[in-house]
């Protein structure tokens, strides 16, 4: 008995000091409210110490029981640079699954994956970049020109399916208690080679119509921790050409931070691309700088004086110039720490009753089965799906890349299932004849990404120069098809890719983008008929580059479906086929409840083997009131999975005001349509009114 009685001592004591080790500090109590906790370290933390949590590299302060911290990791398609992880198809190939909802769910797991690794990296003193719980994560710039290198890390085009995938990514990831990032806020997609000087001017009108919609939704719906500037300057005119606002750094600009602060009352952290203040006072010989301020104490205090919060970068000793020089007040200072630690704490010391939120697992969300439903098939003669046992000859430079799957920013998966190694078996060295071959072509992120050190025929600095495919390629695929061949193009690529001088050597045109760790698998089940639930385009494929405006100008007009007429692209945004025929049978809509339905056929199949047959329902709206205006914008959208069992599916989509909102010139703003406004809705299958139904709709305001 005396044993057990010291044994419970012993343990009781154990317990305590273990309490007590990990509880020195009254902030660390987790019972307390986080507000609570937040203003305890405020008012206990110098003016210096304040200073150090300003930038993302925070030190450990001993004296408040304070660790490290850096606020710098990854997560754009699985937890990136810190070593084994899974890894997704980049976004521009989520993009294409035109399934948001899906799309939160994946992000949840990958919450989960980056949490494990958070705790590993603490058990082992890690307290370094790509190992916290605060990622730069989600990118919603809009992919406006296809020789933009960084657009594979986008969704795509359009404002509507960018805000609702990114939406989803934010609510997935933060449901485990990290935190998520918009970037790069705002009007930022190149040129990458002038990025550190250039200055994107745009119309009021674009502006708020293509460029801002995206990241004022999920600020306005979500509780996203972070936002961040960009590299840009911006420059802002209205319909006369004046200049509204002119050409100031997007982290020192007074335009945006009032958008962002004042009219979407957004109380989160705002960061800086990382060095981005560099470049407003840095002279370099190397690389053209903004260089709109004379010192970098008037840079830093520009950012912090006004609304940055947080550096990505090495700024410290700037930053406590400005603060000297009274450019950044105390209280500015002490505004801005109460934001970094109200959100530093959520995510590193939970309430020991923290249960994450999220989604109930899909058996289907596996690395293979995204990627999958992100290939879009662009063309087939009837060479697809192959039959099971037929050889085939591969070809091409992605045919066995095990690197090229993988996109940028990405992790490091435990195997890589390349498209040779998928296709393995099947293949045997034949003469033409008619046989199959499947050439693996496309670009690689080695060639297309982000301020590369590349500078060849087509290719400059990360961007490309010509959207056409390689013409090295061009010439394999032409003198396969000379020998006979039955020519199946896996195209692998982070964007557009301007066909028209090899489509009709092909029989079959499959998009495969940068498809993650299992992409050779989902090329494998797609081209063999296992799988029929392609994806949909999330960009134009335009015919040529000359059909392009300049790269460097921001205008709208003539870029995107949105203002183009998708007849004259080569393939248009949405667009996809199938290995099964699809119609509406029936549509409606429903006015004042803002729903629009119809049922959705199944009419024949060619894929027998396949469980499910999907095809993506989509609803665009045309407002003829607005000349000036998009041809067009895509306000919803629905993936639907028929089965030959049950070939008829009823759908509805939920129509969303928001999405309705016209631009108003003289004030500058997006405003809700008076009541009784005519717009056409159009529901089908691709962006091309030949895919479309028309219905009318009056708009009534919901008040």
């Amino acid at each position: 008995m005396r044993n057990k009685t010291h044994w419970l001592l012993a343990t009781l004591l154990l317990l305590y000091c273990s309490a007590a080790c990990t509880q020195q500090y009254p902030w660390q109590d987790t019972s307390r409210t986080l507000d609570w906790r937040v203003e305890w370290l405020v008012s206990h933390l110098t003016l210096d110490e304040k200073l150090s949590l300003m930038v993302h590299q925070n030190p450990a302060i001993p004296r408040v029981g304070l660790p490290a911290y850096s606020w710098w990791n990854e997560a754009l398609h699985g937890v990136g640079r810190a070593g084994e992880a899974t890894v997704y198809p980049m976004p521009i190939a989520l993009a294409a699954t035109f399934k948001p909802e899906w799309i939160g769910n994946f992000f949840w797991h990958i919450s989960k994956e980056a949490r494990v690794k958070y705790q590993q990296a603490q058990d082992t003193g890690n307290y370094g970049d790509y190992a916290g719980l605060t990622f730069f994560t989600p990118n919603i710039n809009i992919f406006r020109d296809p020789r933009w290198g960084r657009g594979m890390e986008t969704y795509g085009e359009d404002p509507y399916l960018t805000a609702m995938m990114g939406f989803e990514c934010v609510l997935g990831l933060q449901a485990n208690n990290t935190a998520a990032c918009l970037k790069h806020f705002a009007v930022h997609s190149g040129p990458e080679g002038v990025r550190h000087e250039f200055d994107s001017r745009v119309s009021e009108r674009d502006l708020r119509t293509t460029y801002l919609p995206a990241f004022e939704y999920i600020v306005k719906r979500s509780d996203v921790a972070q936002v961040m500037c960009g590299y840009n300057r911006l420059t802002v005119r209205d319909r006369e050409g004046a200049n509204l606002q002119s050409g100031e750094p997007c982290c020192t600009n007074r335009r945006l931070f009032d958008i962002l602060r004042n009219e979407w009352l957004y109380d989160g952290i705002l960061v800086t691309d990382c060095w981005a203040l560099n470049d407003a006072y840095e002279t370099d010989t190397i690389i053209p700088r903004h260089r709109t301020h004379a010192t970098a104490a008037a840079a830093y205090g520009d950012a912090f004086g006004r609304e940055v919060d947080l550096e990505c970068g090495s700024g410290l000793p700037a930053l406590r110039e400005a603060v000297q020089q009274g450019l950044v007040p105390e209280s500015k200072v002490d505004e801005h720490v109460r934001r970094i630690l109200k959100t530093r704490l959520r995510v590193t010391t939970q309430p020991k009753n923290f249960k994450p939120t999220g989604w109930p697992p899909i058996p289907q969300n596996n690395p293979a089965s995204v990627a999958a439903q992100s290939m879009v098939l662009l063309k087939n003669t009837g060479v697809l799906p192959l039959k099971e046992g037929e050889f085939l000859r591969l070809e091409g430079p992605n045919a066995y890349d095990s690197l090229m799957p993988l996109g940028n920013y990405n992790g490091t998966p435990k195997h890589t299932v390349t498209i040779g190694e998928a296709l393995g078996r099947y293949q045997a060295f034949s003469a033409g004849d008619g046989k199959t071959l499947v050439y693996a072509g496309g670009l690689n992120p080695q060639l297309e990404g982000e301020e590369l050190p590349v500078e060849k025929e087509g290719f400059y600095k990360g961007d490309r120069t010509r959207i056409e495919l390689p013409q090295e390629q061009v010439d394999e695929i032409k003198a396969f098809k000379a020998q006979g061949y039955r020519i199946v193009l896996v195209l692998c690529t982070g964007s557009a890719i301007a066909l028209e001088n090899v489509i009709d050597d092909c029989d079959a045109i499959l998009v495969a983008w940068y498809g993650g760790q299992d992409m050779g698998t989902a090329v494998k089940q797609l081209l063999f008929g296992e799988r029929d639930d392609f994806g949909r385009l999330p960009v134009t494929f335009y015919r040529s580059t000359e059909q392009l405006p300049d790269f460097s100008d921001y205008a709208m007009t003539g870029r995107t479906y949105r203002y183009i007429d998708p007849e004259t692209a080569l393939f248009p945004f949405g667009f996809g086929y199938s290995y099964s025929f699809f119609s509406i049978k029936q549509p409606w809509v429903s006015e004042a409840d803002f729903i629009i339905g119809g049922t959705l056929s199944l009419c024949n199949t060619d894929a027998h083997n396949a469980r499910w047959h999907r095809t993506v329902v989509q609803v665009y709206l045309k407002n003829e009131n607005d000349p000036n205006g998009p041809v067009k914008q895509l306000i919803g959208t629905v993936s639907l999975s028929p089965t030959e069992e049950h070939p008829m599916e009823p759908f509805t989509i939920d129509l969303d005001p928001f999405w309705f909102r016209q631009y108003n010139s003289a004030t500058g703003l997006l405003e809700e349509p008076a009541d009784g406004t005519p717009f056409i809705l159009q529901l089908g299958f691709s962006s091309d009114d030949r895919d479309l139904i028309d219905l009318p709709f009056i708009y009534h305001n919901r008040k």
